[in-house]
């Protein structure tokens, strides 16, 4: 047993709060702050910060070791590499209950406290140190101490407080801990998930103040709200305000869990602007619709992430006078993936992962190979650079120019997972049932509408 675990136990807190009290009582006479065993359940920062717990309860962060696709996948992982797979799902999960000793394999966490779930207020508010760039290489201090993005924190008797520019949003190093976390090597060595080295190579990443932007600016809106609402503190009114703590991407929780609408709006609100698109109808090549996709409103590739289990596309419809449909793609059914609908012009966005032997990999940790097809984001601003351009452009050809062509609509959609996931894993305890819960997302800015009328040089966007 660590000395960083011993406050857990009770002997060692009556000795810590003894110590604490003498250290009090010769200095400021300031009651000592709350034993690290209370400062790591998320309800006693509620006490005192309402509204950050409420949108965090209601994340990912929160859910992650609840979320039943994890633990199908965890136990499905767990069988078929013999246990080799070990701590690599759960100590992204519910990091702190690795750190306690409270699992290994994740296979247990019906067993584990639920503060210790998930990623909570002190996983992240008592780092101290990034010692990698994935799986998850933070340090925790183990103490009394929460960092946060003030340099001239209010006291209060709950925790020590100090500033850090690892959870600074405002800091160019806050990135590297959200992203430390959000990149993902397999035990076979590939870089499956790359959220954070696709940042690296944006203009967001830049050591330019007037375009750098982290994680955080990006994924915790700042607000006018106050840092805290304890009564006996007196408050102060930052000019940054309060970040969100909903940690909005693209995930939702498919069981029941608190704040389902207001996470589901957060997505939609983050997503809206995150795509630009054009739809063009052209006389080139014999006639043809063309759909260009601009990443403008991520610092990533998009979707990013678990890439290779997303599925976004777009839906193309063009109508003839008689409101007849001349050409169809991307309309995928409620009850099956994009990729099985036999859709020869399918603007299919997401990673294939292929195994050893080059078959599709069904499995994180059966793939060798990553064929990435997902939207690019800006690396320059350059505008003389071949890679200012970061577009991409889908053309559906016609045969002939049509003209009778008199409407075309666009959108583009994502789901958070394949539905073929659920089947994939029903005997590992995921019910084929939550596919229902499965949100399929539009893209509000994507959503265009052509007609001869509304073109500008053939195109609307």
């Amino acid at each position: 047993m660590t000395a960083a675990l011993a406050p857990l136990h009770r002997g060692a807190r009556s000795a810590l709060t003894a110590a604490l009290a003498i250290l009090a009582a010769c200095g400021d006479n300031e009651p000592p702050p709350f034993e690290v065993a209370e400062l790591m359940k998320p309800e006693t920062c509620m006490t005192c910060h309402p509204t950050h717990y409420r949108e965090w309860s209601g994340s990912m962060h929160a859910y992650a070791a609840d979320d039943p696709v994890f633990l199908a996948m965890n136990k499905r992982g767990q069988a078929d590499t013999a246990g080799a797979l070990g701590d690599f799902c759960v100590k992204c999960h519910a990091p702190l209950a690795v750190q306690l000793g409270l699992t290994r394999d994740g296979l247990n966490l019906a067993e584990v406290p639920q503060w210790a779930k998930g990623v909570g207020c002190y996983f992240c508010h008592n780092v101290i140190d990034v010692q990698g760039t994935h799986n998850n290489p933070l340090l925790l201090a183990m103490d009394q101490t929460l960092r946060g993005g003030f340099r001239d924190p209010v006291r209060n008797a709950a925790h020590r407080s100090a500033y850090s520019p690892l959870v600074d949003a405002d800091s160019p190093q806050s990135s590297k801990m959200c992203g430390a976390c959000h990149d993902i090597v397999t035990p076979r060595g590939v870089h499956l998930e790359r959220t954070f080295a696709e940042w690296q190579s944006t203009i967001f990443a830049q050591d330019n103040p007037q375009r750098h932007l982290s994680c955080g600016e990006c994924h915790m809106i700042s607000n006018t709200d106050v840092i805290a609402e304890d009564p006996a503190v007196s408050v102060k009114l930052r000019p940054s305000g309060r970040r969100e703590h909903t940690f909005a991407g693209v995930d939702v929780a498919l069981t029941a869990w608190p704040e389902r609408p207001a996470q589901r709006a957060a997505i939609e609100r983050d997503l809206a602007a995150t795509v630009q698109a054009k739809l063009c109808v052209l006389p080139t090549n014999g006639g043809e619709i063309t759909l260009k996709l601009d990443l403008v409103g991520a610092g990533h590739a998009w979707p990013s992430g678990a890439a290779h289990d997303r599925r976004a596309w777009a839906e193309v419809i063009a109508y003839n006078a008689a409101g007849e449909v001349v050409l169809s793609s991307g309309v995928v059914p409620a009850d099956k993936d994009p990729e099985e609908i036999s859709d020869p012009y399918l603007f299919g966005l997401w990673d294939r992962t292929f195994d050893e032997r080059g078959r599709p990999a069904k499995f994180f940790w059966e793939v060798a190979r990553v064929e990435s097809q997902l939207l690019k984001p800006a690396v320059t601003v350059d505008r003389f650079d071949p890679r200012f351009d970061h577009s991409t452009t889908k053309s559906y050809p016609l045969g002939a120019l049509r003209p009778d062509i008199v409407r075309v609509t666009a959108r583009v959609l994502i789901r958070p997972l394949p539905l073929r996931l659920f089947d994939a894993l029903a005997g590992d305890g995921l019910s084929p049932a939550l596919k229902a819960e499965l949100p399929t997302l539009e893209l509000r800015g994507t959503a265009l509408e052509w007609t001869p009328a509304r073109a500008v040089n053939l195109c609307v966007e």
